[in-house]
């Protein structure tokens, strides 16, 4: 199948394209653009992975789903574009890169600032239905999204995964600790933030792993 993604990525996950989860999967994508309004638009749901080739993944940031409100979603985890208000999750996340590294809250919350530099903003579901949270999930994005992270573990070294929340967390058995650093964290949306996200100090403990290990660290 001609899946419309970057080339590093289209090389590790060919073999993904031609399994019948994703043949049902793109079926059921297809009819839910056609019936339905879904986020992000068709064109940004790789969007991650256009941000981030392969070669160049140094950090995951794992989400759950989409936002589900209008010209939210664009196919990066807790980003937003110009212009779009933050939502409460990326504030919080603003919020503890202020306490941990001293960072002004930014302007605006497109993060493919931070995508272009190796940080792949990876949603577990990549499309969702508007207003309907949740509502692409066990639909094969998961599969899909489990053989990303199982491709990175494997094939890669030195990769910082940033898991927030328990959704998360169910892919780290996937990483092994021996080749990467895993790090773990209530999720940042205002119901679990202050339970251990706000204060996790994540983005400093990325940037002296990478330091460590002889990479550049991310300008976040």
């Amino acid at each position: 199948m001609d899946v419309k993604i970057e080339d590093s990525w289209r090389n590790k996950l060919s073999s993904e394209f031609e399994k019948p989860y994703f043949n049902k999967l793109v079926s059921f994508i297809k009819e839910e653009y056609q019936e339905h309004q879904v986020f992000p638009k068709g064109k940004e749901i790789f969007n991650a992975f256009n941000h981030c080739a392969f070669e160049n993944t140094k950090v995951v940031i794992l989400g759950q789903d989409p936002y589900h409100g209008p010209g939210q979603a664009h196919g990066l985890s807790f980003s937003v574009k110009e212009g779009v208000p933050f939502p409460p999750s990326l504030l919080n996340i603003f919020k503890e890169l202020n306490s941990d590294l001293n960072l002004p809250i930014p302007s605006n919350g497109n993060l493919s600032r931070w995508a272009d530099q190796g940080v792949l903003l990876l949603n577990a579901t990549l499309t969702v239905r508007a207003n309907q949270a949740g509502s692409h999930q066990k639909k094969g994005w998961e599969d899909f999204t489990d053989a990303v992270i199982q491709q990175i573990a494997k094939e890669k070294e030195h990769v910082v995964f940033m898991l927030w929340g328990a959704y998360a967390q169910k892919k780290a058995a996937f990483i092994s600790e021996d080749k990467h650093l895993k790090l773990h964290a209530p999720h940042p949306s205002p119901l679990s933030a202050h339970r251990g996200f706000l204060g996790c100090g994540h983005f400093s403990k990325a940037n002296e792993y990478l330091r460590s290990k002889g990479l550049k660290e991310i300008q976040w």
